[in-house]
This record gives C-alpha cells, structure tokens and sequence, in this order.
C-alpha cells in the first residue's frame, strides 16, 4: 500500500505566489541590466556567437556579477514580500521578466544566477538573436529596462515605458527596505512640449507660457503610465494604514523653478489623479548632489549630461530617449557641435 503525505508549508506558499499578468505590475528586464556581463560581452564581439555559447556553457556554475538594475529588482521583490504579508491572497504585484535575445542554450547560466541570488523570477523570453521588443506588448510590460539604446528607442516608439540603463561610476549603499523611484518631469512623466518652447524661444517665454497655461494639465510622457503604476500599489499600503510605512517612494527631480513654473506641474499631477512622495524643483541647479542623497534605485531622465552627473556621483541612472532633448547636449544642438568639431 503507498501512502502519500502533504505538508503544507505557509512561507513557501508566501514566497511561490506567482502574479498574474492582467493585475500585475510587470517589469522586463535585459540579461545585460540584470547582471554584468562585460567580460560576456567581449567573448561575443572579439570571438563570435559559437565561442560565446560555449564559454556560457564552460562557466554555467559560476553565477553572473550583478548588474546595473539588480538593485532595482531586489528593491520590487522586497515590495511583493510586504504586500503578500498584508494581502495574502493578492494579485496585484510586481511580475520581473527577463528578456533577452540569448539563445536558449543560455540560459541555464541564466538560471543559475537567478537562483544563486534567490530572485523569484519565472518567466523568461529568450528570442535567440532576434529583438524581444515584439514580445514586450504579449507580456504586458509596464516599464523595459535594457543597455541597447536602439532596443529602448524601439519600445518607446511602440508606446511602452522604455529606458537604457547605465551602470554608476561608483557604488553606492541603497535602501533594502523601501522601493526609491525617482523621474524627471518633462519628456519623462510630462511630454517635452513645455521643453520645446524652452529649446526654440527661450527661458522668458517659456516661463510666460507656463503662467498662461498653469490650470492646463500637461500631456503625458513616457514614464507617466509607470508612476500611476506604482500609485496603483502604494494605495494597497495606504489601504492598511501603512502611508508612512509604504516600501515604495517616489521622487519628481526636475530642473525647473518653482515660483515660475512648478504650479503647472503639481496641478497636472493632481489631474491625473496621482501622488508624487517628494517634489524638488532645482531652478536649474546639477541634479547629482540631491540623488546622492535620495539614493534611489532608478533615476529616469530624458538627458545624458543629467545622466552622466548622476552615474558620476553614484546614483543608478536610466535614459529615457524620447522628446526634442535628444537633439541637444548641454543645451546645444548636437548638430551644430558636430559642425564646429
């Protein structure tokens, strides 16, 4: 006679809860934002695609370094462990998907790292060569994070929340129990049309603009979409009385002036319906010094000289390349320095 015994254990239970995908908050990740995988990198480019299968293969014991957005996904995990805690039954929760065009023979590696580093990720899409941005709809994904600009340019042109992330130039000690997120406005969660008028006429028209225009919500930007994400889940701990003890926080970092130009700002917000924790307007002032002290997980900006103060001081920084900023650097059509160069 065979006997079968069940045992039922509850923090298994807890921790293999898998979200749906309809009521999740789903995150894709690349293998190259995920893990370092510079030295990979140059197998690829200096020996060519067989060598690196193979050396994956050689080295599938030895679990990848993190990469630039492993913070950031430890940091969603520690949210969907909170919010399992208070509703056990729950489904709305971050769902991490890795997307990579790996080939499959990959992807033990892959694996590999994952569980050496316990991250509860299940699902995969590794399209062998091939962009895995046509898969990025299918899996309905709230925010891509990628280190192929062109990969990112190619979301944000199919409407998703895109960004390319770069890997700080120094490392620095994050939260492990609250989720920081912080944007910058325009061309970001706004659109750039404000930033047009600032690019074309100049600061004193745009602030005239700004005025007249202070009771009109601005369009949203790429990013919007992601931050009503997040408010989507920071009300489930509100919910519970849990505001000020909510694992996710969110910051708004913009160069603009508050007396001339915020009010548009916190009134599109509030149009919207949406919550941002924190609201610094830097009147222009270096973004860099005030993430050192944020120390958020992501920083999304739609330009590189703001990235690169950024990466510079230690904050994990993502480009978002969408808007008329992308024609200028420090204020200068890329154009017109390539001219005088």
């Amino acid at each position: 006679m065979l006997i079968f015994f069940s045992f039922f254990c509850p923090v298994c239970a807890l921790l293999c809860v898998q979200p749906k995908p309809h009521t999740a908050v789903t995150i894709a990740v690349s293998s190259r934002t995920l893990f370092n995988m510079v030295e990979e990198r140059k197998v690829w480019e200096q020996e060519g695609l067989e060598r690196y299968v193979s050396y994956q293969q050689e080295h599938e014991e030895q679990p990848l370094k993190p990469g630039a957005a492993f913070p950031f996904v430890k940091a969603l995990m520690t949210v969907n462990t909170r919010l399992r805690e208070l509703y056990p039954e729950g489904e709305e929760l971050f769902d991490i998907v890795l997307m990579t065009n790996n080939h499959a023979q990959v992807g033990v590696r892959l694996i590999n790292s994952i569980n050496h580093y316990d991250l509860l990720i299940e699902r995969f899409c590794m399209t062998g060569g091939k962009s895995p941005i046509g898969y990025l709809k299918a899996y309905m994904t709230n925010l891509y994070l990628s280190k192929d600009s062109d990969k990112v340019q190619e979301a944000i042109e199919a409407g998703i929340a895109a960004a390319t992330m770069f890997t700080p130039d120094m490392e620095t000690e994050l939260s492990e129990t609250q989720l920081r997120v912080a944007f910058d406005g325009d061309a970001v969660l706004f659109s750039d049309e404000s930033e047009i008028i600032v690019k074309q006429h100049g600061l004193d028209t745009f602030f005239e603009h700004e005025r007249k225009n202070e009771n009109k919500p601005l369009a949203q930007g790429p990013l919007k979409c992601f931050l009503e994400a997040l408010g989507k889940l920071q009300k489930k701990f509100y919910a519970k009385n849990e505001r000020l003890n909510c694992p996710i926080r969110t910051y708004l970092v913009t160069a603009r002036s508050a007396a001339s130009s915020g009010a548009r700002v916190l009134k599109t917000l509030r149009s919207w319906g949406l919550e941002i924790d924190e609201a610094l307007f830097l009147a222009g002032a270096p973004k860099g010094p005030l993430l050192q002290k944020i120390r958020p997980h992501i920083f999304f900006d739609d330009q590189m000289f703001h990235i690169e103060g950024a990466k510079e001081l230690g904050t994990i920084a993502a480009h978002v390349p969408y808007g008329i900023g992308q024609k200028y650097h420090k204020g200068k059509l890329i154009e017109q320095l390539a001219k005088k160069s």
